[in-house]
């Protein structure tokens, strides 16, 4: 089992280095299984893996502290929730106006993700829409912060899905 190591702030609080915590078979066993269902219980995951329930509970704390696990989620589904159409709107931002396109985006419940990327577009969006029509009013709020270029999803062959374990 990995030893405590002082955190990188050097506040005495303990962390476990992640390379170490992965290096664990059990642990990768442990992710998978949690990634497989997330609402299993520490019993059915202490039996999957073989090991005792404490020591399960004592692996999954330590691979939230070294942040592996960042919180669990409800996937829900966006067409069911009334927004059956999916785009991505990338935009360019007009000098000055990074931060204004970033506070914009996390206003709007509309905008599943933003992320901030290289090249000539600034930012990329997953925009969640109720019908085409309702993609002008998206796009008109952005449009004094920079020029937009949208793409709507057809399909979704590889959906979500965590990083690979080891």
């Amino acid at each position: 089992m990995p030893h405590p190591a002082s955190d990188s702030e050097g506040n005495g609080m303990t962390s476990f280095p992640v390379h170490e915590l992965l290096r664990d078979a059990r642990n990768t066993e442990l992710l998978r299984h949690l990634q497989a269902d997330p609402r299993a219980s520490v019993a059915d995951l202490a039996r999957a893996i073989g090991v005792s329930a404490p020591t399960v509970r004592e692996r999954i704390a330590r691979l939230e502290e070294a942040g592996v696990i960042k919180g669990y989620r409800v996937e829900l589904d966006a067409t069911a929730l009334g927004w059956p159409l999916t785009a991505f709107v990338r935009i360019r931002p007009v000098p000055g106006q990074l931060k204004k396109i970033a506070e914009l985006a996390g206003a709007m419940p509309q905008v599943a993700e933003c992320h901030r990327v290289t090249g000539d577009d600034c930012f990329i969006l997953k925009v969640h829409l109720a019908s085409i029509a309702s993609l002008d009013q998206i796009l008109d709020r952005f449009l004094p912060f920079g020029q937009t270029t949208t793409s709507l999803v057809q399909s979704t062959p590889v959906a979500a899905r965590p990083p690979p374990l080891a």
